[in-house]
């Protein structure tokens, strides 16, 4: 490879008290919890929009409650409330998603199904930035970060304008692919332990059909009724055992990494169908994810083939989204003060720096946090270490694949992102220039007041 350097360059320069870098699940309520606060908050987004893989997935934005239809007697708690719960109640109001409806059937994997319009989550998750006064940077990466020693002391962004750096008091890296983290030389490995994916609509298509063709052939695994196009008691969710149907057809999807999962608010449309992909190295790869890129497309047309095939009444199906990216459950894995175990996460475990309560585990029924329970996601585990004042929100954080596949899910990153913002803005707030220096008890008490449940403040 070949190199080149360069001269001393000067840049004009803003200044900020919380940069959010990225505006995806977490960033977002990141940005909106920081400017709340009354701080200066800037966010910074790749893509023209924000909202990250919850406005490009269209899966259910499932685990608000905990998991009480599995434990029979179990009290119905929501877990999740604050700013996650109030976006769900625009997007609702709007007819963007379908509130909660309860799952129908295999009640040991979740007992909540809430689905999303992924073109009005891009609209309201910008509306409440704007709302709030936060200093928009769409279209615009992060093209290095600024240190002094273990502190991060702005970051210098690319767009069409040219390059411009934010000086700030305080960074959260809620960017997925944990460039900020990276960059400023905090510790992380590349588990490269997932499938990368890419979702798409497809429209000319009907649920109701594709339910009752899974329930005559006994492969029906679960639905859920909620409101469709405007009538409730609607099939909005279906997922169903496509080998019970045909052992060709499942072998089929299988090699596609198709889910046959599927979700919808309107009516001949669904809203999402995923297909996973697994890369042979991390994502980071650039090469390697162009590749996977292309590839990601491939299977979504050979998908479309395969759901004509199989669906009655889909002969004029077409693809009618995708994802303008592939979507990744991880990249790099950051190195945060504290690291949480799967045996805490199934077994309930509350800490005492809790940020948030959480009872969701993507590998139920082989997991679950039991009894209908929940467990704690603690304060130290969003602290980067080695780092003064930079938080590491999302899909980044927690090295255990298992534990992992609680803590990266969507309304889970959707509380990091609201205790990260919280935090970032008391720190200036109190002028605590390393966040290990925020009293907990002022945390806590402003997250309590700003609606964040604490499942065990119950007991």
């Amino acid at each position: 490879m070949e190199y080149v350097l360069q001269s001393e360059r000067k840049f004009p320069a803003g200044k900020y008290d919380v940069i959010i870098c990225g505006g995806g699940t977490s960033g977002v309520f990141a940005a909106i919890a920081a400017a709340r606060k009354g701080v200066k908050t800037a966010l910074v987004e790749s893509k023209g929009y924000v909202g990250g893989i919850a406005a490009e997935g269209g899966c259910g934005l499932h685990s608000f409650y905990n998991l009480w239809k599995a434990f029979p007697g179990t009290e119905k708690r929501k877990v999740v409330r604050g700013l996650p719960e109030e976006m769900i109640n625009r997007l609702t109001a709007l007819h963007g998603a379908s509130g909660h409806n309860e799952t129908l059937m295999n009640y040991g994997y979740d007992s909540d199904t809430l689905c999303v319009d992924v073109e009005v989550y891009k609209y309201v998750a910008m509306q409440m930035l704007h709302e709030e006064g936060v200093d928009i940077y769409v279209n615009t990466m992060v093209a290095e970060v600024l240190t002094e020693g273990s502190r991060i002391t702005g970051v210098v962004i690319v767009n069409h304008q040219g390059s411009q750096v934010l000086l700030t008091k305080m960074v959260i890296d809620s960017t997925g692919y944990g460039d900020v983290c990276a960059r400023a030389g905090a510790d992380y490995t590349e588990p490269n332990d997932y499938a990368v994916a890419n979702s798409m609509g497809i429209g000319g298509i009907d649920i109701d059909k594709y339910y009752q063709f899974l329930k005559k052939n006994d492969a029906l695994k679960e639905y859920a009724l909620g409101p469709r196009s405007g009538r409730d008691g609607q099939i909005i969710r279906v997922d169903g055992n496509w080998n019970k149907l045909d052992s060709n057809f499942g072998k089929k999807a299988a090699e596609l990494g198709m889910h046959t999962v599927t979700t919808t608010l309107h009516d001949n449309y669904f809203m999402f169908i995923k297909l996973n992909y697994h890369m042979p190295v991390s994502p980071t790869d650039v090469k390697e994810l162009s590749a996977a890129e292309f590839e990601l497309r491939r299977r979504q047309f050979e998908a479309l083939k395969l759901l004509k095939e199989v669906i009655p009444g889909s002969e004029n199906a077409f693809i009618a989204r995708t994802s303008p990216a592939v979507t990744i459950r991880r990249a790099r894995c950051i190195s945060c003060d504290y690291d949480i175990s799967n045996e805490e996460v199934i077994n309930g475990v509350h800490f005492s720096d809790d940020v948030f309560s959480y009872g969701f585990h993507d590998e139920a029924p082989h997991f679950q946090v039991k009894n209908g329970e929940t467990y704690g996601f603690p304060y130290r585990a969003m602290l980067v270490k080695n780092m003064e004042n930079l938080f590491a929100v999302g899909m980044m954080v927690t090295s255990d694949h298992h534990a992992h596949m609680s803590t990266r899910n969507t309304v889970s990153c959707m509380a990091q992102g609201q205790a990260a913002g919280t935090a970032a803005a008391l720190c200036v707030k109190l002028k605590k220039d390393n966040v290990r220096d925020l009293p907990y008890k002022e945390l806590y008490a402003t997250l309590k007041a700003d609606n964040v449940w604490f499942d065990q403040d119950r007991q």
